[in-house]
């Protein structure tokens, strides 16, 4: 079993946007988990079983003016997780996703301080207008992302590959 939930793509004003940039967000979010699912699939793959699980940031389906490159790295990873699980599937390993949504991570946390700073707004008005997008007025928790991820990578989800499963209370309403 293999969960990969790492790196993270900086973000970009459009003007600042070089080769440089798109090099590094395919290194710290589309790399950083290319490499370990290579090592752990190989180990996989002669036992007949497996399962993976990349959480990916759902911004790889919206284009956001400043997270140009980490979106794509995003496309790319969820594009390489049905991509995997169709072509091992039939040796038994199964790949999924989950995109979650506005989780409170400290990185989470630093955006909003980031943005209080810049807008002059506080931080509780920014929090509480991310919430009001949300359909369940909240954000997700660390804990309720683990969980999923336990499900998934566990027999009780033996016949789930190929899904990116969003978690984002909602606020992405797309089939």
């Amino acid at each position: 079993m293999l969960v990969n939930s790492a790196g993270a793509a900086k973000r970009y004003a459009p003007a600042d946007l070089d080769a440089a940039a798109w090099h590094d967000a395919m290194d710290a979010k589309f790399f950083s988990y290319i490499h370990p699912i290579d090592a752990v699939l190989r180990r996989m793959l002669p036992r007949g079983r497996g399962s993976i699980v990349n959480i990916i940031d759902g911004g790889g389906k919206v284009a956001n003016p400043t997270h140009l490159p980490g979106g794509a790295a995003n496309s790319a990873l969820m594009l390489a997780t049905v991509g995997l699980a169709a072509t091992f599937g039939p040796q038994g390993i199964r790949v999924k996703g989950i995109n979650p949504g506005e989780t409170l991570t400290s990185r989470v946390k630093l955006g909003i301080e980031a943005e209080a700073r810049m807008t002059g707004l506080p931080e509780a008005d920014l929090i509480a207008r991310t919430k009001a997008r949300i359909p369940l007025r909240r954000l997700g928790t660390p804990e309720e992302v683990a969980r999923v991820a336990l499900f998934l990578a566990s027999n009780l989800a033996s016949y789930v590959t190929g899904a990116i499963v969003p978690m984002d209370g909602g606020a992405s309403a797309v089939i």
